[in-house]
């Protein structure tokens, strides 16, 4: 039996990335989403999560980019002054990496994310993390402490199978030996991931795709990907949005990407795909 996750990270960081991920689940085949707490359209994100109760909500927890939730005198060895986060997923790793971020101001930041999500009335239904911070085991651990507090047993497991990312990408997503290189990075450190996911109870799909094909599944490319799915349960982490003025100024890397895998999620023939492949479409909050 096949099951699949389809999840839209960055919920929450503006009002066009929030349209189209929603657009992507009442008109197309999106079951979750990753509200992020440090973005600037955080209550829109929770306005509209809130008109959408079927839609799997989880926190996507951000360690990299951005202002901090935390005042910044709370995590001096996380945020600059300012409360601003290390700039890029490179600088992060270093520095904790290093021991130059301490465990407990990752902690009070994290929790502090969780915390707000939940004030606002949204019960998260698992945890990943903007740029797949908590591959790193000193994350990994901290994460599953706060899991394991808040009462929250599921993780986006990042760990992609190199044979199946070569299988989902397909002459239609193109090749991206960046995203590949990538993909083998985490796979080193695959086996602490597991052993703290066990040593916390956290529990997670088999098989997780999309980063070999980050911002390229359109219509074509998610068929594909759908038709070359293993057997068991997988997620798949999807970019939609509708990209504008505000995505524009955010200077993420993923633009006109957003607008491609939105399509991909409303095109009728990747329902087909779907239903031609006999996949059930679930959310996190049934991953038992």
């Amino acid at each position: 039996m096949k099951e699949l996750i389809l999840n839209a990270d960055d919920f929450g960081l503006t009002k066009g990335v929030n349209e189209g991920i929603i657009r992507g689940y009442r008109e197309g085949i999106l079951t979750s989403t990753t509200l992020m707490a440090t973005a600037l359209a955080f209550e829109d994100a929770v306005e509209r999560a809130k008109e959408n109760p079927g839609l799997g909500i989880g926190c996507h927890l951000v360690l990299t980019g951005g202002t901090a939730v935390s005042p910044p005198e709370e995590i001096p060895t996380l945020a600059d002054r300012s409360g601003r986060l290390p700039v890029s997923l490179a600088a992060f790793v270093v520095r904790v990496s290093s021991g130059s971020i301490r465990d407990e101001d990752i902690e009070t930041e994290l929790k502090a994310q969780v915390e707000k999500i939940r004030r606002a009335g949204i019960e998260p239904t698992h945890f990943d993390t903007h740029k797949h911070t908590h591959a790193h085991p000193r994350v990994m651990k901290v994460i599953g402490a706060l899991a394991k507090e808040f009462g929250i047993a599921r993780i986006r497991k990042p760990v992609e199978n190199l044979r199946h990312s070569w299988k989902s990408m397909g002459r239609h997503a193109g090749t991206s030996p960046t995203q590949l290189a990538a993909v083998a990075a985490v796979r080193v450190i695959s086996s602490q991931f597991h052993e703290i996911s066990r040593a916390y109870g956290l529990r997670s799909p088999d098989h997780f795709l999309g980063v070999a094909v980050t911002g390229r599944l359109g219509p074509k490319a998610l068929c594909h990907l759908i038709d070359t799915l293993p057997a068991g349960r997988s997620e798949v982490m999807l970019h939609p949005g509708v990209c504008d003025a505000d995505l524009v100024r955010t200077g993420s890397r993923l633009q006109q990407q957003r607008q491609t895998e939105l399509e991909g999620l409303l095109a009728p023939e990747v329902r087909r795909a779907v239903e031609r492949g006999g996949i059930r479409l679930i959310s996190y909050s049934e991953l038992n």
